[in-house]
């Protein structure tokens, strides 16, 4: 008997352990599936109200709710035809779980100065997963009310990694420190768009950073 209830505390710390390795691995599922998964549900509801509200017609009032938080709907063609995801102020969170985040500093889309947004590439519907295969050229069109800005890429989407608190991306005329040449220089335009997501899939301090230049406006009738 007394062997049998020395015994006892070992299994139960057994249980315990395996019960708090199972939290674990279930933790880190709904980080990587979970909250991928429930963003973009949201980011699809937040697009469907948007275009409604934006659209003619009936709509309702929760529908122009919704859309009085975004600022433009993106599109980025080499990520697919049915790629669209909303974009709103600010980086926190939130915003970024449901959809891109507007840095701000930015200026409104189609505006002198650098449109900058982020997003993530892994877990809350991971906007920007698929940054690295981005090329020079490549499009961005951003869509408000009223217009649909289209920009184009002037960097590959893995050409640039700075430190996270690498500030002078974002700001309103970007120049590189370490060649002192300003991107609307390069880029030929004082309109900018400014890419920046996780330079790798799991924990990272450094981002990738792509630049683009505004190269057309198409009213919205």
């Amino acid at each position: 008997m007394a062997r049998k209830r020395r015994g006892r505390p070992l299994v139960w710390v057994g249980v315990a352990m395996m019960l708090a390795g199972l939290c674990v691995i279930g933790y880190i599922g709904w980080e990587l599936w979970g909250t991928t998964w429930v963003s973009k549900r949201e980011q699809r509801s937040i697009v469907e109200s948007t275009e409604r509200s934006w659209g003619q017609g009936s709509v309702s009032s929760h529908d122009d709710d919704v859309a009085s938080d975004v600022v433009a709907l993106i599109r980025i063609p080499a990520f697919g035809d049915d790629y669209v995801v909303p974009a709103a102020e600010g980086t926190g969170d939130d915003v970024l779980a449901r959809g891109f985040g507007i840095f701000e500093s930015s200026p409104a889309p189609g505006g002198v100065g650098n449109f900058a947004m982020t997003g993530h590439r892994i877990t809350h519907g991971e906007p920007l997963r698929h940054m690295p295969d981005l090329d020079a050229g490549d499009e961005v069109l951003v869509e408000t009310r009223d217009a649909v800005y289209t920009y184009v890429l002037d960097t590959d989407g893995d050409a640039l990694t700075v430190d996270d608190d690498a500030g002078w991306v974002v700001a309103p005329d970007p120049v590189d420190p370490d060649t002192g040449t300003a991107v609307s220089t390069t880029a030929g335009s004082k309109r900018l768009l400014t890419l920046v997501t996780c330079a790798e899939l799991f924990h990272t301090d450094e981002r990738l950073v792509a630049f683009g230049h505004l190269v057309s406006k198409r009213p919205i009738d």
